[in-house]
C-alpha cells in the first residue's frame, strides 16, 4: 500500500523544465522518465495505454494541473513521474494550459492505491500555497520537499484529532 505521495517520487523522475509545449510531446517527455523504472515491466505498452486513456478523456484537474494515467498490466506497483512547464502545455481536449503534469501508472489489480494517490494529490493541489511551492521549487529535491511539507500539513489536523 502507498502511504505518502512523496514515497512515489524520486528526483530522477521529475523534470522541472519541460521542453515541449504540445500535449503528446510533453506526455512523452514526462512518461519517458519512467522508462527505466524497475516497476515498469513494459514501457511501450504502458505508454500506449497512457496515450489511449488520454485520448479517451481529458485528465485536466484545473489550476493548470493534469493527471495523465493508465491502469495497466505493464507496471508491478504504482509509479509516478512529474513534469513542470513554466510556459505551459496546451491540452486541447480540455482547452486548458497545464503547467504541472503528474503521470501515473497503476496496476489493474490494485485500484485502491491509485484512488488514494489521486485523492492525496487533489487535496495537496487544491491549495494555492502548495501549488505555488511546487511551481517555484528550484530542484527536483526541493519539489519533493514541497510535497512532503504539504502532506505534513494535511496530516497534522487528522493526527491532532486522533
Amino acid at each position: 500500500m502507498v502511504g505518502r505521495l512523496s514515497q512515489l517520487l524520486d528526483p530522477s523522475r521529475i523534470t522541472l523544465r519541460l521542453q515541449s509545449s504540445k500535449r503528446t510531446a510533453a506526455l512523452n517527455e514526462v512518461a519517458k522518465l519512467l522508462e527505466t523504472h524497475p516497476l515498469v515491466v513494459n514501457f511501450q505498452g504502458f505508454y500506449n495505454e497512457l496515450l489511449a486513456r488520454e485520448r479517451l478523456d481529458a485528465t485536466c484537474l484545473g489550476n493548470e494541473i493534469a493527471l495523465p494515467h493508465a491502469r495497466t498490466e505493464h507496471v508491478k506497483k504504482i509509479v509516478m513521474a512529474v513534469g513542470r512547464s513554466n510556459q505551459g502545455v496546451h491540452f486541447e481536449n480540455c482547452n486548458q494550459t497545464v503547467k504541472l503534469l503528474f503521470v501515473l501508472g497503476t496496476p489493474k489489480s490494485n485500484p485502491t492505491d491509485y484512488l488514494m494517490v489521486v485523492s492525496s494529490l487533489c487535496k495537496v493541489l487544491k491549495d494555492a500555497g502548495n501549488r505555488a511551492a511546487l511551481m517555484t521549487a528550484e530542484t527536483p529535491e526541493a519539489f519533493i520537499q514541497a510535497l512532503v511539507d504539504a502532506e505534513e500539513r494535511l496530516l497534522a489536523p487528522i493526527q491532532a484529532t486522533a
